[in-house]
């Protein structure tokens, strides 16, 4: 017997109707970039690892999926290397090409390479998938959509303004009700400063980005096994777990950190985010979260995440401000900040909300029953009529009998189907029936066309 196929842990396949889900939300958000002027882009779903590797962190570079080179890939490995054992230095050695881990990085190197046929401030946008070797979990895939848009070659912080209007306006078609949480790398780097640990502010940031997962007393417990101090880990917990308005935990803030100079521009810059954002009535909740770390690597301003108010799920997009980028890549001076979309967690969230409009998930508008070659012939005249008229139709491709072709119509849940039979023929007209009501009236196609439209 043979056995049954499967797929890798970690991906999904999509029926019809979740497709049209799925196409729902990439259309949405699709259609809100479009309207605050992005532009799409593409990149390979392969990048050079010298591309990749070092951008995401060390927690970040294990979880790419390298690939093997193509050929003898363990010809040019030696011995010693093999009985080493030591798999980073035999993935470098088999692999030069890896699946990309996000949209971001990838766009930076397309920022470098195209850099002398972009109009700057180059405002991109692009919908495409991105794999991690993660442990998968409810809301966590191996395989999952990101829908981004960037804003590089600008260093203003209206930029971060438009963006939480973007993710207002987004999610609000959606019909999802989200909080809006943000922070500033400059901010957690001041923390870090005046609690005596600034060259420790990769694991502190880490640590604490897990703090919603994993509690206060796991975070502090990871602190310490990265060699942080009591002292310090103590003068850490009142800052992260400030609490109040905005305004009333940036002049805590300003108290706190009066001392450290980049804290100070952190704060600065998260002011003036607010002071604009107050005339354009967002109908989501923002928020200042000092537990908000965004544990990667690049960002070096203001970050952001969204969470889902009416769901228990991880975060559903998120960003920042990263400065220095394209820098790696040998572009120097190009500033950007852009956001992520979690197509796949959005696409949980609005499922257990049943929040997908119903016209959104309907493939065919209207059917034509096949009763044989004669009334088949006069049906495609119709079928032709209406798709000129943008209604999506279909007519059964043979004459079986009228319960199967029903069924049919049934199961894709095609509101209207057609009967063209010989008395419709020689009146030149159609019988409309209703699949929801039952009820069935005689029409000409410029009628049915009306209705339909």
């Amino acid at each position: 017997m043979a056995t049954k196929p499967s797929i890798p842990k970690g991906t999904r396949d999509f029926s019809t109707i979740e497709t049209a889900k799925r196409n729902y939300i990439f259309n949405t958000i699709s259609d809100v970039f479009q309207l605050f002027g992005f532009q799409e882009i593409e990149t390979p779903a392969m990048e050079n690892l010298s591309t990749l590797m070092g951008k995401y962190g060390e927690e970040g570079d294990k979880l790419l999926f390298k690939i093997l080179n193509s050929g003898d890939f363990a010809g040019k490995v030696n011995d010693e290397l093999w009985q080493g054992k030591e798999s980073n230095k035999l993935a470098s050695a088999l692999c030069e090409k890896g699946l990309r881990y996000d949209l971001t990085v990838p766009f930076a190197r397309y920022v470098v390479m195209h850099q002398n046929e972009i109009t700057f401030p180059f405002k991109r946008c692009q919908i495409q998938p991105v794999w991690r070797a993660d442990r998968p979990q409810k809301g966590r895939y191996r395989e999952f959509y990101q829908c981004d848009a960037d804003v590089v070659g600008s260093n203003s912080l209206l930029n971060e303004v438009e963006l939480i209007q973007m993710i207002d306006e987004v999610f609000n078609r959606l019909g999802i009700r989200v909080a809006i949480k943000m922070n500033n790398r400059k901010i957690l780097s001041g923390i870090a400063e005046i609690i005596g640990e600034a060259d420790k502010i990769i694991d502190i940031t880490v640590a604490i980005d897990k703090l919603d997962k994993i509690g206060l007393d796991n975070v502090n417990e990871e602190l310490r096994s990265k060699g942080i101090s009591e002292e310090s880990i103590e003068q850490l917990r009142p800052i992260i777990l400030l609490q109040g308005s905005n305004n009333e935990k940036l002049e805590t803030l300003r108290q706190t950190l009066a001392s450290s100079e980049i804290g100070l521009k952190g704060i600065e810059e998260l002011q003036f985010i607010l002071n604009r954002i107050e005339g354009c009535e967002l109908r989501s909740e923002l928020e200042i979260d000092l537990t908000l770390a965004r544990g990667l690597n690049y960002y070096t301003g203001a970050i952001f995440e969204v969470k889902a108010l009416d769901v228990q799920i991880g975060s559903i997009s998120g960003g920042g401000r990263y400065d220095n980028l394209t820098g790696v890549f040998g572009l120097n001076g190009v500033s950007g900040v852009g956001i992520s979309f979690g197509a796949d967690r959005i696409y949980d969230v609005l499922n257990q909300l049943e929040l997908y409009p119903e016209k959104s998930l309907q493939s065919t508008q209207i059917m034509f029953v096949n009763f044989g070659e004669k009334e088949e012939i006069a049906s495609l005249a119709h079928v032709m009529a209406l798709r000129k008229a943008g209604i999506s139709t279909e007519i059964y491709p043979e004459s079986a009998k009228m319960k199967k072709q029903m069924g049919y119509a049934d199961a894709k849940a095609i509101p209207f189907v057609a009967l063209v039979g010989e008395n419709e023929i020689k009146e030149g007209k159609i019988t409309l029936k209703d699949m929801t009501s039952g009820s069935q009236e005689l029409l000409s196609i410029e009628e049915v066309i009306s209705k339909l439209s």
